[in-house]
């Protein structure tokens, strides 16, 4: 499998778009670096190169006149995107982790790359560091003395780093996905829909303030203790639905294990959204009474 793009100074757009590629078919693929409409046509794919944006001929370009589409959200496409509109489900595993990686990386380096501006400063001066200024610092300075093939190694460079960020996002999302049936199964069992217990330390935020509106608190096993955590009122934001006991605040080991009569009572965070004791019993006492206060 041969894919062409464009040489000279690459960008997030066509390095992320190779790297999905490379994902997809591993060290089978081979990328040219080229504009020569000969090279071009001879490849099996053309990724952010040829003015052509037709996946059933391989063409995956959004420079041509009218670009190549938007998406509802009116984001534009750009090369990554339509190369991932076209693959990524096939990569993922799923439509649905295919569209929560879209939102979540493809779409900001899609908007960067058409000149759609999608984030404001709230301070004068200071923007966001993203992986798309990261990727184009990887190409040589302007004052740099390189050859062509010294351009294409910088660029075979950031394919590998683009391809391991998108490997381990995927890897996070699959995994996101397994927790989140693991969560509906712990809210399904509780006793008490205000107290859910997890039998394992996973990310369960976003299934749980989705699916359990009335749950307050969350027990879970860590590495070497058990931790109670509030449920935040909304996803992202640090409100909680309830907070641990006011008393509590800040109090470690002894002074909490009085406070509360859990004897092996640990932590309790100033902010009041989590605590910890040694063993399931303790955290689920300490869960018990934060409910009742």
């Amino acid at each position: 499998m041969r894919v062409a793009t464009h040489n000279g100074s690459f960008h997030a757009d066509d390095v992320f778009a190779v790297a999905v590629l490379r994902l997809l078919h591993g060290d089978a693929l081979q990328v040219v670096r080229t504009r020569d409409p000969e090279q071009l046509a001879a490849a099996d794919l053309r990724v952010d190169v040829g003015l052509r944006h037709d996946p059933a001929t391989g063409d995956f370009d959004h420079h041509q006149r009218g670009g190549a589409g938007e998406r509802a959200n009116g984001i534009r496409y750009a090369s990554f995107g339509l190369v991932w509109k076209a693959f990524g489900s096939e990569i993922c595993g799923s439509d649905e982790i295919a569209e929560d990686l879209d939102q979540l990386i493809v779409q900001g380096i899609d908007a960067n790359d058409v000149g759609q501006t999608i984030v404001e400063p709230l301070v004068d001066g200071v923007l966001p560091f993203t992986v798309s200024h990261a990727l184009g610092m990887m190409n040589p300075n302007w004052d740099e003395d390189v050859t062509g093939a010294a351009k294409d190694e910088a660029f075979h460079r950031a394919v590998e780093l683009a391809q391991g960020v998108l490997a381990r996002a995927i890897a996070a999302a699959q995994a996101q996905a397994r927790a989140a049936e693991l969560v509906r199964s712990a809210i399904a069992r509780a006793e008490d829909p205000r107290l859910i217990e997890l039998e394992r330390g996973m990310p369960w935020h976003r299934e749980l303030v989705a699916n359990a509106p009335e749950a307050l608190f969350v027990v879970y096993p860590r590495e070497h203790d058990w931790g109670v955590q509030a449920v935040p009122r909304v996803l992202g934001e640090f409100a909680n639905r309830k907070d641990l006991p006011e008393r509590w605040a800040g109090m470690t080991d002894a002074d909490l294990a009085a406070v509360t009569g859990v004897a092996d009572a640990r932590f309790c965070h100033a902010g009041r959204f989590m605590a910890v004791a040694g063993s399931r019993e303790g955290a689920l006492a300490l869960a018990r009474q934060a409910l009742d206060d």
